[in-house]
């Protein structure tokens, strides 16, 4: 019988943070073999070490191609790319060294992603003061997959319990954030947000929109963006026969989707999304990127540079980015703009 589990690639993330060990641990995880067949693209010797940090007695299988796989449990199946010496590699510090390895994991898993020879893509974390150090012109890894595959339009959501929120804007300051929330991004936002509920099998979605100033400005009160640039953009949504409500306060419009209220809040800028979905489950929020030809997600946490080699680090929000990512492999979910 052939093996409907779908095959999917963990890239191992930054060598000198937590990205090894979390990857050992879940790929070592019974949930994740039942719904996929993972690998990861990484470094033999690193993740060696890594079992070792954790107390793991993980067996490890090198593989040429995504198809080689021995897929046994205890075993953990590796793409070796031999980019780092770990005789190089400072556990716990920026380096070009950990920026450099970050990047060509990422390079091949779009590669084999792209050609299909994998059906997902999961991303452990990646450090950017060790991308800016290697001279990687990318700040992260939706910038990355972006280019790499030619995509455009490209969007994060998170996935979190029942609920799902988008970003209008990431990374970028506050203040540039605030610049950028026009009518016409906003509107965009929402054709976006609702097209993606489509693909993950939502009938007739309803999304909310969050304000961008206390209280969703009071009237203009405390701030002109919800008049002059939020609420048009709801307004033609809503005259386009879309379920759309807002713009909502923030301090209120997540706990009232958590509540079933909505499917999904679009939050206007990088912490106000972020916040939200952490305090509802920190772990098990999963970073999903639209607008790519290839399904990809992630953690939705750091390096966390001050535990590394410790073997302390919970590999929860890895394990549960892999399920995602498996699910919606199986379910056909092309999250493409």
């Amino acid at each position: 019988m052939t093996d409907a589990r779908p095959v999917v690639a963990v890239t191992m993330g930054d060598p000198a943070g937590i990205g090894p060990e979390i990857a050992v641990r879940a790929l070592l995880d019974r949930a994740v073999r039942e719904v996929c067949r993972p690998f990861v693209i990484g470094d033999l010797s690193v993740l060696e070490q890594a079992a070792r940090f954790c107390g793991l007695p993980a067996r490890f299988h090198t593989t040429p191609d995504a198809v080689s796989l021995a897929d046994a449990a205890g075993t953990i199946d590796v793409m070796d790319l031999h980019v780092v010496d770990p005789a190089r590699l400072r556990i716990g510090e920026v380096q070009p060294l950990g920026g450099e390895a970050a990047f060509a994991y990422v390079r091949r898993s779009a590669e084999l992603a792209m050609r299909r020879e994998v059906a997902a893509v999961v991303t452990a974390p990646i450090n950017k003061e060790s991308l800016k150090a290697a001279g990687v012109p990318f700040i992260g890894h939706t910038e990355m997959y972006a280019h790499l595959t030619g995509a455009h339009e490209e969007m994060t959501m998170f996935a979190i319990l029942d609920l799902r929120i988008f970003f209008l804007t990431r990374h970028v300051s506050l203040a540039e954030a605030c610049r950028l929330i026009t009518r016409e991004r906003v509107l965009d936002g929402i054709e976006k947000s609702l097209r993606a509920l489509h693909q993950l099998g939502h009938v007739n979605p309803h999304l909310a929109v969050a304000g961008l100033n206390p209280h969703a400005g009071d009237g203009g009160l405390f701030g002109r963006e919800e008049v002059d640039e939020i609420a048009p953009a709801v307004a033609e949504a809503q005259a386009r026969g879309q379920r759309v409500s807002g713009p909502l306060p923030a301090d209120s419009v997540f706990h009232l989707a958590r509540l079933g209220r909505f499917d999904a809040v679009l939050s206007l800028y990088h912490d106000q999304g972020h916040i939200a979905a952490k305090m509802m489950d920190f772990e098990r929020t999963v970073s999903v990127t639209l607008g790519l030809p290839i399904l990809r997600t992630s953690v939705d946490h750091g390096t966390a540079f001050d535990i590394a080699g410790t073997g302390k680090a919970s590999a929860v929000s890895l394990i549960e980015a892999i399920r995602v990512a498996a699910r919606y492999a199986v379910q056909g979910v092309r999250l493409a703009a």
